[in-house]
């Protein structure tokens, strides 16, 4: 397995001062069915932390629920210091807290420009508008040529291109960022995480995200936590993380061939 570089970490550490971003406990569902179970995370000032897991883990359902689009069945979320369990989106969203949520959902018969300028629908700084309008325009230049288009027409990867940016006009302490490279080419994924990167060590912009390809959220990120059946089961700093050995095997495909060999070898004298 390729392993991606990335600009060095940032060094922080969720065990390192207060942090930004703090969940205890929280539990949330859809209708009988228990999504998340006593999930407790935190995420530092100015780190890009991740949550690994398989479909249906419960990843989508963490960020949710951290932006007010489900309310917790339980638990404390707070963020700044403010407890924001069960606050109404748009509140969230003015404390500086911006969701970029699976699937881009892009306003699809707004032009490209509009979109932008619907992320910073809570401001009022006309002029710092205009001059992160130019930074998203530098982080991806593409937009601008595609300015007067409608977002709809854009591909798959320009539209997650899009939301990224439209998250970045809001001026935000935080993105939580679900799934960044679903449906997107090898060769797409690796240029949006090098920008994610580069917006948080140029910004500073904390970053929590959700994704499948551990190779790249381990690589870019500074701490990870692991979600199964809907509970944290593991985490560390990724620099840990990726020598872990389940770690290897299950999400990175890097286990040693001759330990696995080992164990089918095992499996079969059982079976004798």
């Amino acid at each position: 397995m390729t392993v991606i570089p990335f600009p060095g970490p940032s060094g922080a550490s969720a065990a390192e001062g207060t942090p930004l971003l703090r969940l205890q406990n929280v539990e949330s569902a859809y209708g009988p069915i228990k999504a998340i179970r006593g999930v407790s995370l935190q995420v530092q000032r100015g780190e890009i932390a991740a949550v690994l897991g398989s479909n249906g883990a419960g990843k989508t359902t963490i960020l949710k629920t951290i932006s007010g689009i489900i309310d917790p069945r339980r638990g404390t979320i707070e963020f700044q210091g403010a407890h924001i369990a069960a606050t109404d989106p748009a509140a969230i969203v003015r404390r500086g807290l911006v969701h970029v949520p699976e699937g881009r959902e892009v306003f699809a018969l707004l032009s490209v420009r509009d979109n932008l300028l619907m992320g910073a629908y809570t401001r009022s700084d006309a002029d710092a508008v205009a001059r992160d309008l130019e930074l998203v325009y530098g982080y991806f230049p593409i937009l601008r040529e595609r300015a007067g288009q409608d977002a709809g027409l854009l591909s798959g990867g320009q539209q997650q291109m899009l939301a990224i940016s439209r998250a970045l006009m809001a001026n935000p302490e935080l993105i939580l960022l679900d799934e960044p490279s679903l449906g997107l080419s090898p060769k797409l994924t690796k240029e949006i995480f090098e920008i994610v990167v580069r917006i948080n060590r140029e910004r500073g912009t904390t970053i929590l995200l959700v994704e499948q390809n551990a190779n790249m959220a381990l690589n870019a990120s500074d701490y990870g936590y692991v979600l199964e059946n809907g509970r944290i089961v593991m985490e560390d700093s990724c620099e840990r993380l990726r020598e872990k050995d389940d770690i290897k095997e299950f999400y990175l495909g890097m286990k040693d061939a001759g330990v696995r060999g080992e164990r089918r070898w095992k499996k079969k004298k059982n079976w004798r």
